[in-house]
C-alpha cells in the first residue's frame, strides 16, 4: 500500500524490528542462548518479549500515516478497505504457505494453524477496518479500554493463568487441538502464543498504534509522550492483578510494551525525521514482511535438509571451543541477520520492495 506521508522513522522502526525477530528467531545452538534474546517462560518480560508488540505496534503506526492523509482528503473508505483486507488476506495466505513448508521439509508432526504472519494479519484487517470505517478517535480510544477490559475480565474470571488452566489455553485446545503450537497427546491439552482469544490483546495493542500514528501524523509529539509514560506506568500498576505474559497476551503487557513502543517511537522521529539521522534499518523496513518470509524459507531449507547442524559446527564450533557456546550461538545469529541485511540492501538499492 503506497503512503502518501512516509517518514522514515517509522521504516527505520520497522526494520530494526524485523532484524531483532531474525536474531532471536535464528540461534545456533538453542541450548545456548543469552536470556535478553530468549522469551519469558511463563509470567515476565524480556527485551526479545519486546519485539513481535513493537511490530504490531508499528502496524497501527503505518496504517494511520497510509490511510489517514486519503480520507481526509476525501477519499472513499470503501475501497481503501478492501484493498487492506485484500492485503491481510495475502499475509494470511503466505503464513499458512510457510507453515506447509515446516511441516512438509521438517517432517513435523502436524499442521500448525495460527502463527506470526496469521496474527499481524488478523490485526492489520482489524486496525484497517476501524482506521476506515470507525474513524472517531473517541470511539477508538473506548474501544481499547474495552479490549484491555473485556480481556483482562476474560483471563480472570474464566480459570487461573496456569499454562494449562487459563482460558486462552483452553479455547485453543477446543478449536484449534492437534493444530496448535503445542499439542500433549496425552492429557489432549493444546497451547498456542498467536492463539485465538490471546489475539484480543494483539488487536489491543495494534490500536494503540493505530491511535499514536494519528498523533505523529499532527507532530504531537507531547501526546505521544504522555501516551509513553502513562502506559508504561498503568502497565507496571496493572501486574497487581494480570502479570506481564506475552504468550496470553495480557492487558499489562499491553501497556507496558505499547509504553516502550511509544517512546521509541517518538525517539526515531526526534532522531531521523528532526535531526535527520541516518535511518538505520531502513532496507529491513522497506522489505520488512519479504524479509522474514526469505528467512524463515531458509531456515526451514537448512534444517530440512539437515545442512543447519553441519553447517553451524563447521563454522563456528571453533569459537565455541574459545569463548563458550553461547558466544558461538549469538555469532550465528549475527551473522544470519547481516546476510539478510546485504540482502535487503540489495534490494533497496535497485528498488524491488516485495509487497504482500
Amino acid at each position: 500500500m503506497h503512503q502518501q506521508k512516509r517518514l522514515a522513522s517509522v521504516d527505520a522502526l520497522r526494520g530494526l524490528t524485523v532484524a531483532a525477530m531474525l536474531l532471536v528467531n535464528n540461534p545456533g545452538d538453542w541450548g545456548h542462548v543469552f536470556w535478553p534474546l530468549e522469551h519469558a517462560e511463563w509470567h515476565g518480560c524480556t527485551p526479545t518479549d519486546l519485539i513481535f508488540p513493537f511490530f504490531l505496534f508499528i502496524v497501527g503506526v503505518s496504517l494511520s500515516l497510509a490511510l489517514g492523509p486519503r480520507l481526509d482528503a476525501g477519499a472513499a473508505p470503501g475501497p481503501l478497505l478492501r484493498g487492506a483486507l485484500q492485503r491481510a488476506g495475502r499475509i494470511m495466505a503466505l503464513g499458512l504457505l510457510l507453515h506447509l513448508l515446516a511441516w512438509w521439509l521438517m517432517h513435523k508432526p502436524e499442521f500448525r494453524v495460527m502463527g506470526v504472519l496469521q496474527r499481524i494479519a488478523l490485526c492489520f484487517g482489524f486496525a484497517a477496518l476501524l482506521a476506515c470505517g470507525w474513524r472517531s478517535a473517541k470511539a477508538q480510544w473506548a474501544l481499547l479500554l474495552a479490549l484491555l477490559l473485556g480481556y483482562g475480565g476474560l483471563l480472570l474470571g474464566a480459570g487461573d493463568l496456569s499454562k494449562a488452566g487459563n482460558i486462552a489455553s483452553r479455547l485453543d485446545t477446543q478449536l484449534l487441538g492437534r493444530f496448535a503450537y503445542e499439542w500433549d497427546a496425552g492429557t489432549g491439552r493444546a497451547h498456542d502464543p498467536e492463539g485465538l482469544l490471546s489475539t484480543l490483546g494483539a488487536l489491543a495493542t495494534t490500536l494503540l498504534g493505530l491511535r499514536a500514528g494519528a498523533w505523529l501524523r499532527r507532530g504531537a509529539r507531547r501526546e505521544l509522550c504522555w501516551l509513553a509514560a502513562g502506559s508504561l506506568l498503568l502497565g507496571v500498576l496493572a501486574t497487581a492483578w494480570l502479570p506481564w505474559n506475552k504468550q496470553l497476551w495480557t492487558p499489562s503487557f499491553v501497556l507496558w510494551t505499547g509504553g516502550w513502543a511509544t517512546a521509541a517511537l517518538l525517539l526515531a522521529h526526534q532522531l531521523v525525521d528532526r535531526l535527520q539521522w541516518r535511518p538505520l534499518g531502513r532496507a529491513f523496513g522497506v522489505n520488512a514482511i519479504a524479509a522474514y518470509a526469505g528467512a524463515w524459507m531458509c531456515t526451514v531449507l537448512l534444517e530440512g535438509l539437515d545442512w543447519m547442524a553441519p553447517l553451524y559446527a563447521a563454522g563456528f564450533g571453533w569459537l565455541g571451543r574459545l569463548a563458550g557456546p553461547s558466544m558461538a550461538s549469538l555469532a550465528f545469529a549475527l551473522v544470519f541477520v547481516a546476510v539478510w541485511a546485504l540482502i535487503v540492501r540489495w534490494l533497496d538499492r535497485r528498488g524491488w520492495y516485495f509487497k504482500v
